[in-house]
């Protein structure tokens, strides 16, 4: 491969991802095509099929840039907090932290999920991409909680799947009655609870 060609390749990947990104929030997983999505990019259909073999392999990619930055975002910001001042009300507001643009993904999320609710095949690599997900969910959790004085004494997958629940089923009523219930309200109002209840006290990491 030419060095050019080299150099490009992830400018070009990043601006497919983004693009696609913005067509299935506003078309639909099913409905959006690769041409939308290389003509919103700026590319041809060979740019395209030169980094993603499928409609479905461009959303898996989205799917863990997507868990990438939203996990690095929280260390960060765990990481920002004093270590005398990390407490669990403290971790509990970097859990609840929901980012404006967190909309379209979850339009793109829950189609793609129906249509692998309704396809063995598609279900089976999703379901390998959400256990990546939560393994590293449940050990930034149980780091974080650690630094925070607290021992998970449930199972870390099984908390992060329900966190994850938690997360996606308040975002669902959110958007439908975003006045009533702005993002994040239920978290910030349960977690503190919740994750006392399944945790116990312990010395600070």
């Amino acid at each position: 491969m030419p060095k050019g060609e080299t150099k490009r390749r992830p400018r070009t990947r990043a601006a497919l991802l983004q693009a696609a990104l913005e067509t299935f929030a506003e078309h639909g997983f099913r409905a959006a095509t690769i041409e939308q999505i290389c003509e919103r990019a700026g590319y041809t259909r060979g740019a395209f099929y030169s980094n993603f073999s499928s409609k479905e392999e461009l959303f898996l990619a989205l799917f863990d840039a997507h868990s990438d930055r939203i996990l690095g975002r929280m260390t960060d910001l765990v990481d920002s907090i004093a270590a005398e001042d990390l407490t669990l009300p403290a971790l509990v507001e970097v859990l609840c932290e929901i980012e404006p643009a967190e909309r379209d993904w979850y339009l793109v999320t829950t189609e793609f999920t129906l249509h692998a609710i309704r396809d063995p095949q598609a279900a089976w690599v999703l379901a390998r991409h959400d256990a990546r997900l939560r393994a590293e969910l449940a050990r930034a959790l149980t780091d974080h909680l650690a630094r925070a004085g607290r021992t998970l004494t449930a199972d870390p997958d099984e908390v992060a799947r329900l966190l994850i629940a938690i997360r996606e089923g308040g975002l669902a009523q959110s958007y439908v009655e975003p006045e009533q219930l702005p993002p994040g309200r239920l978290e910030r109002r349960f977690l503190a609870p919740l994750l006392t209840a399944l945790t116990t006290e312990s010395g600070p990491a």
